[in-house]
């Protein structure tokens, strides 16, 4: 029953839900960059998306050990608090998931490594270097998140073991660059927006995020700022003509959802940063679609 229990906490700590979904962001990436079908690498893919749900595992789990004190406090119910998974047993998880995750990259061209390796240092040293930096932590999370659609298109740009040249010049390499903006600028945006929302309470446990920094409003203006330029580079597919009218048909009224989210954000940050993720993932269908048409 212990072992039982401990498999458990292990598995817990790995946040399953958050390493799944992105793998399915590195996956989209892939698609969204033509590597699936229409030049297909299926060892490229699976590797770098065992990687992504590898790292991203080891990641959540090096972070609750990091954060284990403060989670004896707000997260009681998480693995290492309730003594499922004892804390040097969660720095060893972490190191194996991480050992895990760079022997899935080494099937990937060397750009991906390399994007890999950036991944694996900003995940470890996120919550000691970066997470108490008024919008530092906030960019951190922002960049971890776009990159998956980055890592997975790069991953089935080149061949393994070579550079990724096509990064500059493939249509669908550039329309997941776009892809990797919007995201990772929208959720700079969120994170924002959700600091703003949690400012009593990180005010009370004495962090210093963004908001509390320079204010609420000011803090939001900030972040409409970064969605602005997102939405603004949102078109290019179609003006480079990699995607159609389809792709334009959901791209722009997911613009529209989440510059209105943005808005509401000023005075009901709760609902602002809700609708921002309907909008994120409308995004995202967007240009699975675009993708999706030109096989069509």
């Amino acid at each position: 029953m212990a072992t039982d229990g401990r498999a458990k906490g292990l598995f817990e700590l790995t946040r399953p839900g958050n390493a799944f979904a992105a793998g399915v962001l590195t996956f989209i990436g892939a698609f969204v960059a033509g590597g699936v079908f229409t030049d297909s690498k299926p060892i490229q893919v699976i590797a770098a998306v065992a990687a992504t749900w590898l790292a991203t595992g080891a990641g959540n789990a090096i972070n609750d050990y990091f954060d284990r004190e403060i989670d004896r406090i707000n997260a009681p119910e998480r693995p290492i608090p309730r003594g499922a998974v004892s804390p040097n047993g969660a720095l060893l998880f972490s190191g194996a998931l991480f050992a895990g995750a760079m022997v899935a990259a080494l099937f990937l061209p060397l750009l991906a490594i390399a994007i890999a390796a950036v991944n694996l240092i900003a995940l470890v040293a996120y919550t000691k270097l970066f997470k108490g930096l008024p919008g530092v932590g906030n960019a951190v999370v922002a960049y971890l998140g776009g990159s998956t659609f980055l890592f997975g298109s790069v991953a089935v740009a080149a061949d393994a073991g070579t550079v990724a040249v096509p990064v500059v010049t493939g249509g669908g390499i550039r329309a997941a660059f776009v892809l990797f903006l919007l995201a990772g600028l929208s959720t700079l945006t969120r994170e924002i927006v959700k600091d703003v929302e949690d400012m009593a309470g990180d005010r009370e446990e004495g962090l210093n995020t963004l908001p509390l920094a320079v204010g609420a409003r000011p803090a939001v203006a900030i972040g409409a700022l970064f969605l602005a330029i997102a939405v603004a580079a949102s078109p290019l597919p179609y003006l480079w003509e990699t995607f159609g009218l389809p792709y334009l048909a959901i791209v722009l009224p997911a613009d529209g959802i989440m510059l209105y989210a943005v808005y509401e954000s000023f005075d009901d940050p709760t609902a602002g940063q809700n609708h921002l993720k309907y909008g994120m993932f409308l995004a995202a269908i967007a240009f699975v679609v675009g993708r999706i048409a030109v096989l069509l």
